[in-house]
């Protein structure tokens, strides 16, 4: 006999949590189905475990700035081992927080892998669940090529089970975790070369100016950048090391990593989808409308297994929402998917908003008005070592409405949260114009383009 729930969320991820959690709000009888721990990639192996890796390669570029600032210091080296033993320990505590949590409101958590027996019933461990609604938020993997020897490299899962920093790798792929986590590895003492099938697979999709910036500061950073190759080809060495040759037959030897990340795909293979008629893509990605509804009433996608925005504020909003229309009297609620801000921890960090230049001429053409600047911060004033910020605004008709806001450079990654409500809200050049500036900030370069 199955046992029955108002809403079963299949994953425990940022998306898989939340439905589940605003539902219990309402007073609804919720479960989470959970094989893995709890948190998803976020808080295991994705944002989390990142940024404070990423704070870690921060600091070791504040310490080449200390000397000159007056420090007298003797950095001896990094050890990786308690960086990471502070991560785990910090993770640790969120999954602690998550089992009380789910506890405390009542929602149950069901550990294993679940499949579709029909579109309102789910079997895991053999055991059959129903329930009005089911939400599907089984998150995404990283992609590994098919390629000979591809197994001997690993993938942004295995660059967080490292237990000491490599002393050369390569990074295949030049998207956000490629770049971000190239920008760590170097920080904290690895020889590093980005390969890219092309110059456009680099950050794509990003504004033109993020990407000439941030190529210009990878390779200021010492980081090697291998174009118009990718990978054909992975071997071991006689020495142990690993060789990667290229589509252009061009081989690279000596790494001791080789690490995946030219994207994600779905985890949908295992979930039986089929059984409750659920429509996919090709690649796997749940075809969902504006209202999270798939194919099948009653069924539900949120998070990256919809290949809409994958960023965890994303399936945590959308997954709310969607509690909200349904359990919540609000019947028009929904995630609106346009200008949604994200940051890319780079070194420095990168924060977009809106359209690029480009999409939005291809949409108003002449219509459209740029604003940029390209600048070395104050903070690097007493070195040689410059590491440049620049800011593009992208506005739109006679009143210049701002429709894109794109930065690259220390500190945007914090500034960019105002900045994406004013846009939200519907700034105008004008309106920053009218806003007083902060000054000295690099923030203040945004109310005061010319």
């Amino acid at each position: 006999m199955s046992k029955h729930y108002d809403m079963i969320a299949i994953g425990g991820g940022s998306g898989g949590l939340s439905a589940p959690e605003r539902a219990a709000l309402y007073g609804k009888k919720t479960a989470v189905i959970e094989a893995r721990e709890l948190g998803g990639t976020c808080v295991n192996v994705g944002c989390v475990p990142k940024k404070v890796m990423w704070f870690g390669a921060q600091i070791a570029h504040a310490l080449e700035m200390a000397p000159k600032y007056g420090f007298k210091l003797q950095v001896s080296g990094h050890d990786w081992a308690t960086l990471k033993a502070a991560r785990e320990k910090y993770i640790g505590g969120i999954l602690g927080w998550y089992g009380n949590y789910l506890a405390d409101s009542n929602i149950d958590h069901i550990k294993g892998w679940a499949r579709f027996v029909d579109a309102h019933t789910v079997e895991v461990n053999g055991e059959r669940y129903t329930a009005d609604h089911i939400v599907i938020a089984p998150g995404s993997k990283p992609v590994v090529l098919p390629i000979e020897g591809a197994e001997l490299g690993i993938t942004s899962d295995g660059f967080f089970a490292l237990d000491d920093c490599p002393g050369h790798c390569a990074v295949i792929g030049g998207g956000y975790i490629g770049v971000e986590l190239a920008g760590v590895l170097r920080a904290l003492g690895c020889q590093v070369t980005v390969v890219l099938r092309e110059e456009a697979d680099f950050l794509p999709g990003f504004d033109a100016l993020l990407r000439q910036v941030a190529m210009d500061e990878l390779l200021k950073q010492g980081i090697n950048i291998h174009t118009n190759g990718g990978a054909a080809k992975l071997a071991r060495s006689a020495d142990g090391s690993i060789a990667l040759t290229g589509r252009d037959g061009i081989t690279m030897s000596g790494f001791e990593q080789v690490i995946w990340a030219i994207g994600r795909e779905p985890n949908t293979d295992d979930l039986n989808l089929g059984a409750a008629g659920i429509e996919t893509d090709a690649r796997g990605f749940i075809a969902t409308d504006e209202y999270q509804n798939t194919n099948v009433p009653g069924v539900y996608a949120v998070g990256d297994a919809t290949g809409r925005a994958p960023l965890t504020p994303v399936a945590i909003a959308a997954a709310r929402r969607l509690s909200d229309r349904l359990f919540g009297g609000k019947p028009d609620r929904k995630l609106d998917y346009d200008n949604i801000p994200t940051v890319v921890f780079s070194h420095p960090p990168m924060g977009t908003v809106g359209m690029t230049e480009a999409v939005a001429r291809d949409k108003h053409g002449d219509a459209v008005k740029i604003y940029t600047t390209r600048f070395s911060p104050m903070y690097y004033a007493p070195t040689e070592h410059k590491v440049d910020t620049a800011m593009k605004l992208v506005c739109v008709g006679a009143d210049e409405k701002v429709v894109g806001i794109h930065m690259i450079g220390d500190g945007v990654d914090e500034m960019l949260q105002g900045f994406a409500v004013a846009l939200k809200m519907g700034a105008t050049k004008r309106d920053l114009d009218d806003t007083v500036a902060l000054h000295p900030t690099s923030a203040e370069e945004l109310v005061t383009l010319r």
